[in-house]
């Protein structure tokens, strides 16, 4: 089949057969990106650094300046001044802002990484030489100490029975409050709304307190107040991230279960929450990984304690943050590798959980067909 052509106005149209047609397989829906920096803005660098280095050292030098955080300020605060004086001479100077706006974010995404990385890896040196399997399965109340062996069994028991207890309470409770905010919506929503808000602005050391005043002036140091202190910390941060979730929910979804007759109660337990269950678990998971390296509340509440003590109901009972907190103070290398090695295991229980706090959320999305 020979190509067509068509008289027109502006010249000559050509209709490709079908045969000839580009097959949109073929065909890429993505944008093409071009080089991120070209030699011109290489070159600005390179001069902006070049000129921050040598203002710094200059600096140094009549002012007598050796702190190493005081030359790196001085010089990135020179750097963006040099950077934005060059690209303003080029481009003007919306482009200049533009560029030392873009520079920043990156560079502080850079150092806020660079950070976690370098803190995960101290904790990992200092800790790992302490891991051991008498670690994961003795308690310190035969161990003195100075002597070896011993470990954070009774701390790893005591986190787990309080976090358990308090995710058994605070989980329902706020997943019905959070119902109640955005499917209710009643006469006290608002108020309960910024009562959330502002629980989850208050620092966690009110809820020990709280908890002290009420419980343990009367019953006692107990692994169930320091769960009831997790409780009240872990509240407002799942009632926030599940209403954020309901969100997400079609609107369709309510008209239609309610345009067939059920009723609203019904509408919200066998439609609303199985469809986001994902978000739901991931939001139980967040409030978790959050109150399971609590302190303060804790340290009023549990008190914490040298031996295991498998009743919460009664006696102090120990916890890995306690148990990180009371052994990094003592003044010998024994007590301290303890305490890195529970730190150690801290960290590692907040990565799983927040791990599958992640997994389990991208299954959720698609699942419900998003793209991410």
């Amino acid at each position: 089949m020979t190509d067509t052509h068509l008289p027109s106005p502006i010249g000559s149209v050509t209709i490709l057969s079908t045969a000839e047609t580009p097959s949109l397989s073929v065909i890429e829906d993505k944008p093409h990106r071009t080089s991120r920096f070209s030699p011109s803005q290489r070159v600005e660098f390179l001069v902006a650094g070049a000129s921050a280095l040598s203002g710094t050292l200059l600096l140094s030098l009549l002012l007598n300046w050796t702190h190493p955080l005081t030359l790196v300020i001085w010089a990135t605060l020179l750097f963006l001044l040099a950077e934005w004086l060059l690209v303003r001479d080029r481009a003007g100077a919306v482009q200049a802002t533009d560029q030392v706006v873009t520079i920043t974010v990156w560079s502080t995404g850079v150092i806020a990484v660079g950070l976690l990385v370098w803190m995960l890896v101290y904790v990992t040196l200092k800790g790992v030489g302490g891991l051991s399997w008498s670690f994961f399965t003795q308690d310190l109340s035969k161990v003195g100490p100075l002597d070896p062996g011993g470990g954070a069994y009774h701390a790893i028991i005591g986190t787990l029975m309080q976090t358990s207890i308090a995710t058994a309470i605070a989980v329902p409770l706020a997943v019905l409050t959070a119902v109640y905010l955005h499917e209710l919506r009643g006469r006290m929503a608002g108020v309960v709304r910024f009562v959330s808000d502002a629980m989850s602005g208050l620092p966690s050391i009110v809820a020990g307190l709280f908890v002290y005043t009420l419980w343990v002036r009367a019953h006692g140091f107990s692994g169930l107040a320091g769960a009831a202190a997790l409780t009240i910390v872990m509240l407002p941060i799942v009632t926030r991230t599940a209403e954020e979730i309901l969100r997400t929910v079609d609107p369709g979804l309510r008209e239609s279960a309610l345009a067939m007759g059920s009723p609203e109660w019904r509408m919200v337990l066998t439609i609303v929450l199985p469809t986001v269950r994902a978000g739901l678990v991931t939001a139980a998971i967040l409030g978790v990984a959050r109150a399971v390296g609590e302190t303060a509340p804790v340290l009023l509440t549990a008190f914490g304690s040298n031996t295991t003590n498998y009743n919460p109901t009664s006696g102090p009972q120990a916890n890995l943050p306690l148990f990180v907190y009371q052994l990094i103070r003592q003044p010998n290398a024994v007590q301290q590798q303890r305490a890195w090695a529970g730190a150690l295991v801290l960290i590692l229980l907040v990565l799983i959980l927040f791990t599958l706090a992640r997994v389990i959320s991208n299954r959720g999305a698609k699942r419900l067909g998003a793209k991410r």
